[in-house]
């Protein structure tokens, strides 16, 4: 409905949420080709869908910004490794479900 109308941004919560690997394939492909006309704001906490179709990610964390850029570069902040994960990581190692 939202296109139909024509809207300029579009603001999705967790869109694959319960899909198949099929489904959030066909839903990534569809919002890439829609993001090339309107801005498209992706609220996802499945990290291969965004490793897949995300151009920049932005964490929040208590109200704020913690991290911004890749999906790359957040996974590598030691900040967001903290808060999600309650505590450093080291250097060396990558935690499970943040591995690039």
């Amino acid at each position: 409905m939202l296109l139909v109308q024509d809207a300029r941004l579009l603001l999705l919560d967790e869109p694959v949420a319960g899909m198949s690997h099929e489904e959030r394939d066909a839903t990534g492909a569809l919002l890439a080709t829609v993001s090339r006309d309107r801005t498209v704001v992706v609220i996802e906490h499945d990290m291969d869908f965004l490793r897949r179709f995300a151009r920049s990610v932005t964490v929040l964390h208590a109200g704020k910004v913690l991290s911004e850029g890749t999906v790359a570069q957040v996974q590598a902040d030691p900040r967001v490794q903290e808060v999600y994960l309650g505590h450093p990581v080291d250097a060396g190692s990558v935690p499970s479900g943040l591995e690039a």
